[in-house]
């Protein structure tokens, strides 16, 4: 589905997709709702990793769809492996950090 196609179908221009997909803007609770039905997915698939989207009971997950960098993909899968919560806790700290500490360049 593209942008504008599904802008359309939540009442919104294609760029607002764009912001949402980008982070640039916030998704509303509101719409979560609403973008659930339109991929047919239940609304707990857009917050669980593992939940089951589809009908037949594939294992196929929403947000790996939703996440368009393989890079930003890799990391979260990485980060999913480890169990330890403090190491996590530390790495979340640390991108954080880095991330306040480099200047915003446009992509």
């Amino acid at each position: 589905m593209s942008q504008g196609d599904l802008g359309r179908r939540l009442g919104v221009s294609f760029q607002q997709i764009q912001k949402y997909e980008k982070g640039m803007n916030r998704v509303g609770a509101g719409r979560l709702p609403q973008i659930a039905k339109i991929f047919d997915i239940p609304v707990g698939a857009l917050f669980d990793a593992n939940a089951v989207t589809s009908p037949g009971g594939s294992t196929r997950t929403a947000p790996v769809k939703l996440i368009p960098d393989r890079n930003t993909l890799k990391l979260l899968t990485a980060f999913g492996g480890i169990a330890h919560g403090k190491i996590r806790h530390s790495l979340v700290d640390l991108v954080d950090a880095i991330a306040k500490a480099t200047p915003k360049t446009p992509r």
